[in-house]
C-alpha cells in the first residue's frame, strides 16, 4: 500500500478551532470523497464532523452514530452549498473487518455523498482509491479528566456500550476546550496535491502547517 502524497500536522487550541478547521476542509470536499477519522475517545471527532457538516452545508444536529452505525445528513437547498453532497457519518467501532463494512452498503451512497468513517482505519480503504485520513489527539493528562482510550484490538463488534469500557466516563466528550493535535494525510489520485484550505498555511518547520482560525466568537461546544 502506497504512502500518503502529503501530510499536514496542525494544532488547534479550542473546540471552536477544531470546528472551524473542519468547516474550512468541508467547503472543499466533493461527492465521492472518503474521510477516515481516528482518535482516542474525547479527541474531538464529533466536533470535527460537525464542522465538516457546516462546511458542506448539510442539516445540523450531527451526533455520533455509535449505536446506529450510520447517519445520513442531507444537503440543505437553502444552505451555503445548495445541490452539494450529503454527509454520510459512519461509526465502525463495533465492526471488525472490511466485510462487515460491506454489509452496511456504503457503496449505494459513496458516489453522491461525502463519507466520514470513525474508527475506519483498516476497514474502509477498499471503498475508494482515494481518501483523507484525519487523526485527532488530545494531550495526555489534560483537563477533561478522562484518560485516552482506544478501541481494543479484536474487541467484538457486538460488545456492550463502549461507555462501559474501563476508563471511559463519557463516550462523547468532544467538547473539552483544550488543545488538540490534528494530522491530515492525503492518499490516491484525488488527493495527489494538498487542497487549498482557508486558514491553513506553512509554518517555519518543514512538513509542519499552521491553522489560523477565523475571527469569530468562540463556540461553547
Amino acid at each position: 500500500m502506497s504512502g500518503p502524497a502529503w501530510e499536514w500536522r496542525l494544532e488547534v487550541r479550542t473546540a471552536a478551532e477544531t470546528h472551524a478547521l473542519a468547516a474550512a476542509l468541508g467547503a472543499v470536499l466533493e461527492p465521492g470523497d472518503l474521510l477516515v477519522l481516528t482518535g482516542e475517545l474525547g479527541a474531538g471527532k464529533t466536533t470535527f464532523t460537525q464542522g465538516l457538516g457546516e462546511g458542506l452545508g448539510v442539516r445540523s444536529g450531527i451526533i455520533s452514530p455509535t449505536f446506529v452505525l450510520v447517519r445520513i445528513h442531507p444537503n440543505l437547498p437553502g444552505g451555503p452549498r445548495p445541490g452539494g453532497p450529503d454527509l454520510v457519518h459512519v461509526d465502525a467501532y463495533r465492526l471488525e473487518s472490511a466485510a462487515e463494512i460491506d454489509d452496511i452498503d456504503l457503496e449505494n451512497t459513496m458516489d453522491s455523498a461525502v463519507t466520514v468513517v470513525e474508527w475506519g482505519r483498516g476497514r474502509v480503504e477498499h471503498l475508494s482509491d482515494s481518501r483523507l485520513e484525519v487523526e485527532l489527539h488530545r494531550p495526555r493528562g489534560g483537563t477533561g479528566g478522562m484518560p485516552p482510550v482506544t478501541r481494543p484490538a479484536g474487541a467484538p463488534h457486538a460488545a456492550a456500550d463502549p461507555s462501559a469500557l474501563p476508563g471511559v466516563l463519557d463516550f462523547d466528550t468532544d467538547d473539552d476546550d483544550e488543545p488538540r493535535s490534528v494530522v491530515i494525510r492525503g492518499f490516491g489520485p484525488r488527493w495527489a496535491e494538498a487542497p487549498s484550505v482557508p486558514g491553513v498555511g506553512p509554518a517555519s518547520l518543514p512538513g509542519v502547517e499552521t491553522f489560523t482560525a477565523p475571527q469569530t466568537p468562540e463556540r461553547n461546544s
